[in-house]
């Protein structure tokens, strides 16, 4: 599915770097159960974002859309544990964390335009 949509093609690759930290974590680190938690949260984002561009109304989409910004940051408290915890490092985590916290003010600014617009 190709998309002109930034926040799709956003949260897509913030997806894919989540899986590839996951793989990382798991593989190198040997650390399964804070990984797994990213690669959930992570990976629901975008999930939730491609949901919502196939809303049935505009309450459906700001629902997904909402859902995706919970999952933004939650994704943002594990890489925080992950960060604070040594498992990963300055560089790697200031890069994600990032682009984690672009998805979630995207994603509010998203929903009050939504909001916005059903008022």
């Amino acid at each position: 599915m190709k998309e002109d949509n930034p926040i799709v093609e956003k949260s897509k690759a913030f997806a894919i770097r989540i899986i590839n930290l996951y793989k990382y974590l798991k593989d190198e680190k040997k650390e399964y159960v804070l990984s797994k938690q990213v690669l959930k949260s992570g990976t629901s984002v975008g999930a939730n974002v491609r949901e919502a561009a196939r809303a049935q109304s505009k309450a459906d989409f700001i629902s997904k859309q909402s859902i995706a910004l919970k999952e933004a940051d939650e994704t943002c408290y594990w890489l925080e544990l992950l960060h604070e915890t040594a498992f990963v490092g300055d560089i790697e985590f200031n890069s994600i964390y990032a682009d984690a916290n672009e998805l979630v003010k995207l994603l509010v600014a998203i929903i009050k335009a939504a909001k916005t617009a059903t008022d």
